[in-house]
């Protein structure tokens, strides 16, 4: 991806959401044979060692600043941290809470994601974000609502709303990376969050299944973790990691179609209500994204006559000038017209 390529960087996002989409259904089919667990375990190995694979033959031509060096470290290790603790809640308030609950708090992580952005990284929500935002977690509400009980507050929604912060948070830590090796990080990520579910597996007494199921698992992961994450990754680097999630927003749709076809699930009308949201919401976004904004310092001189006398007036002035970005990446001023600039220099007079 070439640098402030942000077409680039939107495509990255959105096939991000539909790698990860096709988890939804196919770990549907696997689970009937693979407990959560062991799941959960399989998809992230096969996330390390698929992208693990890849940066094998593209190590040697990757330049050695873009490796994770020490100062990237406490972000590394968060980042891990933050991977294996938020399944665990996650599986914690499923257990002792209802699914519709976890289903409908789990779509906030794009705004505990955003928030975290803004309030601990400092990075800059706009108002076309802003506005992304709430549509985009309307109609994540509409596609998870599934009765008055869905909205029931309990403990169990307590432990999902912090595998939602869990993961907000971790997401801005690979955001603080991003601008390193995507290879590097996807397959530390999933090795060591791998390793770790699958510690937890023996431990809790899991049974191990047959070894077709874990190919097929491992494959899953590979594709629905480990390319989506990748691509997530890139994406991050010129979207920031409030944009990039809000984009990524649109892998519940993918997925719902896509259970539709593999599973037999018929889509409500629910779905396509949620759907005209969440175009509302990604059109937000793609201006937010496109618009660059820019002050320009002007200085003008204005001569002109009156009393008999020429007097001369030296004014500088700043203003505003917005810029959207062709398919060439060339800007063009979109907004500022000469009469505009007219009035803006008689008030200055």
């Amino acid at each position: 991806m070439k640098k402030n390529n942000k077409l680039s960087a939107i495509i990255c996002a959105i096939l991000a959401a539909v790698f990860y989409a096709l988890n939804t259904p196919f770990s549907k089919l696997l689970l009937k044979n693979i407990s959560p667990t062991f799941m959960a375990a399989f998809l992230y190995l096969g996330a390390g060692i698929g992208v693990g694979i890849m940066y094998l033959f593209q190590y040697k031509k990757e330049d050695s600043s873009m490796r994770l060096s020490r100062e990237d470290l406490p972000y590394t290790v968060l980042m891990v941290l933050l991977d294996v603790i938020a399944p665990i809640l996650l599986m914690i308030g499923i257990s002792i809470g209802s699914s519709a609950n976890a289903s409908l708090l789990g779509n906030f992580e794009i705004v505990a994601t955003s928030i975290i952005a803004l309030v601990f990284f400092k990075e800059a929500v706009s108002k076309n974000l802003w506005i992304a935002i709430v549509f985009i977690t309307v109609s994540s509400i509409i596609l998870s609502f599934e009765g008055e009980g869905a909205f029931k507050f309990s403990y169990g929604s307590l432990f999902v709303i912090l595998a939602t912060l869990s993961w907000g948070l971790e997401n801005n830590c690979t955001r603080k990376i991003s601008n390193k090796s995507s290879y590097e990080i996807v397959t530390i990520k999933g090795i060591c969050s791998g390793l770790s579910s699958l510690i937890i597996s023996f431990i809790i007494g899991e049974k191990l299944p047959e070894f077709r199921y874990i190919a097929y698992a491992l494959l899953l992961g590979y594709v629905a973790y480990g390319l989506s994450i990748f691509l997530y990754v890139r994406s991050q680097r010129d979207l920031g990691a409030a944009k990039t999630s809000a984009y990524y927003a649109i892998a519940p749709f993918v997925g719902t179609f896509l259970c539709f076809l593999i599973n037999g699930e018929a889509l409500s009308a629910s779905y396509f209500i949620g759907l005209v949201f969440m175009v509302i919401g990604t059109v937000f976004v793609v201006i937010d994204t496109c618009l660059i904004k820019h002050t320009h310092l002007h200085t003008h001189t204005i001569r002109h006559t009156h009393d008999g006398s020429t007097h001369t007036h030296v004014f500088t002035h700043e203003h505003e000038h917005k810029h959207f970005l062709d398919e060439d990446g060339r800007s063009h001023n979109a907004f500022l017209s000469s009469e505009e600039h007219m009035r803006m220099h008689k008030n200055n007079l």
